[in-house]
């Protein structure tokens, strides 16, 4: 196994933001779910000229080591060499996490695909979270595809049975707070804390340009109830929930201050601390364009029109101009992913994570490298 030289070899990002260590990878969006509130529904239904396995070796090659690397679509089981682009990235960049988020409809693509991922990337902590936004049938009529909660469920207990044989594996579920399960929330987290062999449940804000608008009219004080509920549980109750990979324990203080860091975020319509997309995050879509973030539409250059070296793109005069821009703008998200690195690389944000770390429960805490 690994062990906490997987994250010390990033300690100076915190103080020279000059490499990308977190990545997401956008490797198809090709979906076969429905979900009224997906941000990248437009692209759903275009044939892509998705960057080949080949494609996808040359540019890993040229990029530094990772701390994070997230796959995205789409439904990214739907590429069936997605193990092996996983083994290219673990070969030349050795992320200490990988996530693989999925809606679960597909258990025989997934299951054979995790367990070749799990068992190719022994010193990478491989996180799978599976998509749960209702119980039954809301579950199914949330996101507009039927039939999906029992494939889920089937797919949840094939992940749980290969979490047993590989240590590096494990799993967790994401709910996409919208407003057509925000009274539900209470009913969903019972729901989960009865999964056997579940490490984390998350809870996301809808965000981006979702094709039915209805489910971003949220009320923010329901999420801050659902959120603080899956606080005290983390901080001793008797669903407490964590990974086990090594900084699992960290991940979980800096969760605490995530969570409110997005409600106060929404809440006053402003940005809460620096935000480092594009110095040390980066986003690839499936046909190679690459930006800051997720949110953000500034593009910073297509990879292959740097011959696919990743470094001289994110060198390149349109990137500067792009990071330039979020500096000026000061520009504000809700997104989860960002706010990680944006508190563990901020100094000015240790004594708040402290004060959490100190506080959790005991929590599994093994050395997995992730």
């Amino acid at each position: 196994m690994g062990s906490m030289l997987a994250y010390a070899r990033h300690v100076p990002a915190i103080f020279v933001k000059r490499n990308v260590l977190q990545f997401t990878f956008f490797i198809t969006s090709r979906c076969n779910a429905r979900c009224p509130f997906c941000f990248y529904w437009k692209d759903r239904h275009r044939k892509r000229d998705e960057l080949s396995l080949e494609e996808i070796e040359r540019f890993a090659a040229t990029m530094d080591d990772l701390l994070w690397l997230l796959f995205s679509g789409g439904e990214i089981f739907l590429r069936r060499d997605l193990p092996a682009i996983a083994a290219a990235f673990y070969r030349h960049t050795r992320p200490a996490i990988i996530t693989l988020p999925t809606n679960g409809l597909s258990p025989r693509l997934i299951l054979p695909a995790v367990e070749e991922i799990a068992g190719a990337c022994p010193e990478s902590a491989v996180v799978v979270k599976v998509s749960l936004d209702g119980v039954g049938e809301e579950h199914d009529r949330i996101r507009n595809t039927p039939g999906n909660f029992e494939k889920a469920m089937e797919t949840w207990e094939g992940l749980r049975r290969l979490g047993e044989r590989y240590p590096n594996l494990q799993i967790g579920i994401n709910t996409v707070f919208c407003h057509e399960n925000q009274e539900m929330m209470d009913e969903i987290i019972d729901f989960v804390n009865t999964l056997p062999g579940c490490e984390t449940h998350t809870i996301s804000l809808v965000r981006g340009d979702p094709a039915d608008e209805e489910y971003k009219h949220i009320d923010l004080e329901k999420y801050r109830r659902a959120v603080e509920r899956l606080e005290v549980d983390l901080k001793g109750g008797e669903n407490a929930k964590m990974y086990h990979f090594a900084m699992a324990r960290l991940k979980s203080a800096q969760d605490l201050v995530q969570r409110r860091l997005i409600y106060e975020t929404v809440r006053s319509s402003r940005r809460q601390l620096p935000c480092y997309a594009g110095r040390i995050t980066a986003v690839m879509n499936e046909v190679g364009d690459v930006f800051p973030c997720e949110i953000l539409p500034a593009k910073m250059g297509n990879i292959r029109d740097f011959a696919y070296d990743f470094g001289e793109l994110m060198r390149s005069a349109a990137a500067d101009e792009v990071r330039a821009r979020i500096h000026r703008s000061r520009c504000y998200c809700s997104h989860e992913c960002y706010f990680v690195t944006n508190i563990l690389f901020n100094p000015l944000m240790y004594a708040r994570v402290l004060k959490e770390y100190s506080q959790l429960g005991g929590g599994n805490t093994g050395t997995v490298a992730g």
